[in-house]
């Protein structure tokens, strides 16, 4: 079973009392964006009009029963945040609504995320770019952690290069770690080398982006999982995109030879991302030729 993800989660707050009501009797996941945090007391919402508050040990799940963060809860303020009504009430200033999102991410976690086995492709958003990876959210709020050396084939400088914030994606379950944490990995998913090589064709004309400059050449992308070799230019960087001609596709040796015609400033590839594979379970990935120097592949069993 499937859980959506914060970012995507229809916001009720603006839902009346008889709603909240059947909400908290019958279990009913609500979302709503926090207005403030209130140190030592947790999350303030208004919904429907009334006063509700999310205390901080109902902000987050953890299977490893980790203390969540103060600042981590902060980050939530003016976001999605899922939740149930754990209790509703009344006192001499009015009605409080007392919310729980732990309780959401505990059965999230209990009946999705804790069956997930390496190999297993899921449906995720990027909640936060870092230096050294993405965190995805796989099911109401978890987040599980993509390290960049999984994004792609092609190496990049960081993963804001390939992602950012809110970005509906798909990646593949890499491993479980001891407290029950997810890390993703996102190439397999992108094709093989042959795959993305049939996409194109010699002697004609594509666009890439240049993602390392050496003594001996440029390497372009011409897709997240395919990079070809242009020879020395002079006045491009990292980063540029690039008209290039095509001069030869070499399978038994991985290689795409280029040669960089021009810049090309007002046509940047899309960042949305082209996937082979968007669903069910992977046991070995292979990303070279069968003629291939390299032997690039993935076990996940």
């Amino acid at each position: 079973m499937e859980y959506l993800r914060e970012p995507n989660m229809e916001l009720t707050e603006n839902i009346d009392m008889e709603k909240i009501r059947n909400a908290a009797n019958t279990g009913q996941v609500l979302c709503a964006k926090p207005l403030v945090y209130e140190k030592g007391v947790g999350l303030h919402f208004n919904l429907g009009g009334f006063k509700a508050v999310m205390p901080v040990n109902e902000t987050a799940f953890s299977p490893a029963d980790v203390t969540v963060k103060e600042a981590a809860i902060i980050t939530r303020v003016n976001k999605n945040v899922c939740f149930v009504v754990s209790d509703i009430k009344n006192t001499a200033t009015g009605t409080v609504i007392y919310l729980s999102r732990k309780e959401v991410q505990k059965k999230a976690y209990n009946n999705y995320v804790a069956k997930l086995q390496p190999g297993d492709v899921i449906p995720c958003c990027v909640t936060h770019v870092d230096s050294f990876g993405v965190f995805c959210d796989i099911g109401c709020g978890i987040t599980a952690l993509m390290p960049i050396d999984f994004m792609s084939v092609s190496r990049i400088n960081s993963p804001a290069d390939r992602f950012y914030a809110g970005q509906n994606i798909f990646a593949c379950v890499k491993n479980v770690d001891e407290n029950g944490r997810i890390v993703l990995t996102h190439k397999e998913l992108l094709g093989t080398w042959l795959e993305n090589a049939q996409l194109f064709k010699r002697q004609s004309v594509a666009t890439g982006i240049v993602r390392s400059i050496e003594e001996y050449g440029i390497f372009i992308e011409l897709m997240p999982n395919l990079a070809g070799l242009a020879e020395s230019c002079d006045g491009v960087k990292i980063g540029d995109a690039v008209n290039v001609y095509i001069k030869s596709i070499l399978p038994e040796k991985m290689k795409v030879k280029l040669v960089i015609i021009s810049k090309a400033e007002n046509s940047m590839p899309s960042k949305e991302i082209e996937y082979f594979i968007t669903e069910g379970h992977i046991d070995f990935w292979r990303y070279s030729t069968d003629s291939g120097i390299k032997n690039i592949y993935t076990d996940f069993t």
